[in-house]
């Protein structure tokens, strides 16, 4: 049966303002990096704290998808942190901003959301 989540694949509009985000700002760390040329796509397979997690493509005009609020499909992804503040003035130093933290009702650990360049939700949840 399923033992882990392996990865989680992302289209994003524009390639190289999403590796930057993803990799400068968020600190993922890239693993490989392939163009396609039959799909005239990239691939950028990236891994936070060695465990591969995240695939990252460019694909010519995708369509958009609707996002919030509240739409049908995968609603955010979420990032396990030890210290929320520290983690939301690290983003301010590069202009992204943060909804203000939030309690989470039934476990009492503060959290908060921003937005890659594409507009998909992140979730930061200190543990």
């Amino acid at each position: 049966m399923l033992k882990k989540i392996h990865h989680i694949a992302i289209i994003c509009s524009d390639y190289e303002k999403s590796k930057q985000f993803y990799t400068e700002i968020l600190g993922f760390e890239i693993t490989q990096e392939v163009y396609r040329e039959e799909r005239q796509s990239f691939k950028l397979d990236l891994a936070l704290n060695g465990n591969y997690c995240i695939e990252l493509f460019s694909f010519p005009n995708p369509p958009e998808r609707v996002s919030q609020p509240e739409a049908r499909g995968l609603r955010h992804l979420a990032f396990e942190v030890d210290n929320i503040e520290l983690a939301i003035e690290n983003l301010s130093k590069h202009n992204i901003a943060t909804e203000p933290i939030r309690i989470d009702e039934f476990t009492q650990k503060r959290f908060t959301f921003f937005e890659d360049p594409d507009q998909l939700p992140i979730e930061l949840y200190e543990v």
